[in-house]
């Protein structure tokens, strides 16, 4: 099936939560800066995300063969046990705010524009992930994104974009040799349906990481995802 691409997202930008988020105080001088910026970026900004449906063609101890290609990860595996369609994506701020961020030289000024560029790419991330029922027949999912957890490593990337086929010449980010992306507020993932709560923050014990949405549970991998 053919990959999409969605660019018609809001790109409206919460001062509140951004300036909280920051600890810029409202009023400032700093918070007139910040302001604009994110004019700025409302005005340039165009964020995308890259989807397709995909389809399991075969599932091994510890890895799935999803249209063709192998995904090698224990958790995926056990997480899709009773799927037969997923939907990889990738998703990203935009190569307009990439070429925007690099008009900041202060140091200050750079970290916020990579908090807007995030604030950007997650706003589509959210946006997409709304559509998941109407487009693509999915209603309870849950994601996994390869290089957050040990067992599905960053390498696994370039599977992924084969899944998706171009997505430089669709949305304008590339994978480097060693499976970053640019723009580098970009992320991929594997959207999956499931009856349970899933987040990869379960599986992983950083501490103090800015982006947890659940607590570490240093029992689940062993309880459910090892090798009988």
């Amino acid at each position: 099936m053919t990959a999409h691409v969605y660019d018609q997202f809001s790109v409206n930008i919460d001062r509140g939560k951004l300036f909280e988020q920051l600890h810029v105080v409202a009023g400032s001088d700093d918070a007139g800066v910040l302001d604009e910026m994110c004019r700025e970026a409302e005005q340039i900004g165009r964020p995308k995300v890259m989807a397709r449906t995909s389809y399991i063609e075969e599932k091994g101890t510890d890895f799935v063969v999803v249209d063709g290609i192998r995904l090698s990860s224990r958790v995926l595996r056990v997480n899709v046990d009773r799927a037969y369609k997923l939907v990889p994506y990738v998703a990203t701020c935009g190569l307009e705010l990439e070429q925007w961020s690099k008009g900041y030289t202060d140091f200050l000024e750079q970290y916020w524009a990579d908090a807007v560029k995030q604030w950007m790419m997650r706003q589509a991330v959210n946006a997409f992930r709304s559509t998941l029922g109407d487009e693509f027949g999915l209603t309870q999912t849950a994601t996994m994104n390869p290089g957050s957890l040990e067992d599905w490593p960053i390498s696994e990337q370039q599977h992924l974009f084969k899944l998706l086929g171009d997505p430089e010449s669709a949305i304008g980010v590339t994978l480097t040799d060693s499976f970053l992306m640019i723009p580098s507020k970009s992320v991929s993932g594997i959207c999956f349906p499931t009856e349970v709560n899933y987040s990869n923050c379960q599986l992983c014990p950083r501490e103090e990481c800015p982006g947890r949405i659940a607590p570490y549970d240093h029992e689940l991998y062993e309880t459910k995802y090892t090798l009988p």
